[in-house]
């Protein structure tokens, strides 16, 4: 069965379907604006809904946010921690896990705005404290990536650690941002392998220097 919203012929979609919609709909728009000024008028008007209907999916707007919080960790975990699994080694799966999530913010820019809005609002609210959660499992498992290198002796025993899995968030972070200021988000995947070969080169062991 079909049903017509605003001219658009949109086929019926069951409950599950339809809040998945409306989830990838803000997360869209988050991409043309700034993720405080959404109004539910404007995500109802993106997906041929009513107000009324909105909030039948949805009871609040603070389970909407959560629920959009909940489908960008799960996103995460799908298309880009999943990828490093694929790689033995650890510093070929922490540049796969760079790409992929490169690509990712490419496809998707509304999400960096997203995350950044939520860790900006005052409060503990349910979508706030998943964007942390989602944070602090990144930053652990580029960790656990990093010892498992040292491990496998792809990556220098002497490197710190902590500062190393900060480094690779902030050069994601930076990259994002540099391409936000300057309108351009689809050249993050061009930019992506150069500044990870910088990355990377604190990996390499440093030899002696040789003696006087």
């Amino acid at each position: 069965m079909a049903t017509r919203a605003n001219g658009i012929k949109r086929t019926y979609q069951n409950t599950e379907q339809r809040q998945s919609t409306i989830v990838e709909a803000v997360v869209h728009l988050c991409g043309e604006q700034d993720p405080s000024t959404l109004t539910t008028a404007r995500i109802t008007e993106e997906v041929g809904l009513s107000q009324g209907a909105l909030f039948k999916h949805f009871p609040s707007k603070s389970c909407l946010w959560e629920s959009v919080a909940r489908w960008v960790s799960e996103q995460l975990d799908q298309r880009v921690f999943s990828v490093a699994d694929e790689h033995e080694r650890a510093d070929k799966a922490l540049e796969a896990m760079f790409l992929a999530h490169i690509r990712f913010i490419a496809r998707n820019p509304g999400i960096p705005r997203l995350m950044l809005g939520e860790l900006q609002k005052p409060g503990n609210r349910p979508a706030k404290r998943i964007v942390r959660q989602t944070l602090s499992n990144y930053r652990q498992k580029v960790i656990t990536l990093i010892n498992r290198g040292v491990g496998q002796q792809c990556i220098t025993a002497t490197i710190d650690t902590e500062a190393a899995a900060v480094l690779y968030l902030g050069a994601i972070q930076g990259l994002v941002v540099q391409a936000m200021i300057g309108g351009d988000i689809q050249s993050l995947e061009q930019t992506a392998p150069r500044i990870f070969r910088l990355y990377s080169a604190s990996f390499q062991e440093v030899s002696d220097a040789p003696q006087a």
